[in-house]
């Protein structure tokens, strides 16, 4: 009788000890999963600048919230395109990296464009290229916090941003920009806003991307101000 009862409490026991095991290896399965999905879903950040105050913004050395990405040279076209970007346009690139969108404008259609970024570095980088491709006297770029940059002469706006900083701009782009302003956002909408036209483009394989694009009306809801 004793005999039987240690067989018993010897199996209960391995049993015990199994179904821990495999708990504790189950959860570290689980917590290594989701860091693994965390890590693949994250979508890379681009360039935007950092709200700061409106003084001396021409000599700011506030450095970006995130790196730079800089935007395919096909989702460029597509985004010139949305914009409707011909030779008398004046151009606004808000987090405007190494100035890609302006010079493209410029050289294909001799538009005038400003791009504004808060990196000194890429400010310099993009003067460089607008330089080697010939359309300095059409481009001009500004170190600045984009809050800060008066965009009242604007007649298009490109923005690579983030969902919050386009939150956060909304009020300033209806409030400066003149009625039947266009403006173009890859990857990221203006929440309430709703986009006149969505776009997919494929810059390769599997890698996609979505282009809004908006005017700005004669009248602002009150939603949106």
């Amino acid at each position: 009788m004793q005999l039987q009862q240690i067989k018993l409490l010897l199996v209960a026991s391995l049993s015990a000890g199994s179904f821990l095991f495999a708990g504790c290896t189950q959860q570290r399965q689980f917590d290594a999963q989701a860091q693994s999905d965390a890590q693949t879903q994250a979508p890379a950040a681009p360039n935007i600048q950092a709200e700061a105050p409106a003084t001396d913004v021409q000599t700011q050395q506030q450095p970006a919230d995130v790196p730079f990405v800089p935007t395919p040279e096909v989702v460029v076209a597509e985004m010139l395109k949305q914009g409707q970007v011909k030779g008398n346009d004046v151009l606004y690139d808000l987090g405007s990296g190494d100035g890609r969108i302006v010079i493209t404008a410029a050289k294909q259609f001799g538009t005038r464009g400003t791009g504004v970024d808060i990196n000194p570095q890429l400010v310099q980088e993009s003067r460089e290229n607008a330089q080697k491709a010939g359309v300095s006297d059409r481009v001009r770029f500004l170190q600045q916090d984009l809050f800060a940059t008066n965009l009242s002469d604007a007649t298009v706006v490109t923005l690579y941003l983030l969902p919050d900083v386009n939150l956060r701009l909304r009020p300033k782009l209806l409030k400066e920009l003149k009625p039947g302003t266009r403006i173009v956002s890859h990857n990221y909408d203006m929440g309430e806003w709703k986009p006149e036209k969505v776009v997919q483009v494929e810059s390769s394989p599997g890698r996609q991307h979505t282009i809004y694009s908006w005017v700005v009306p004669e009248t602002v809801p009150d939603n949106l101000k």
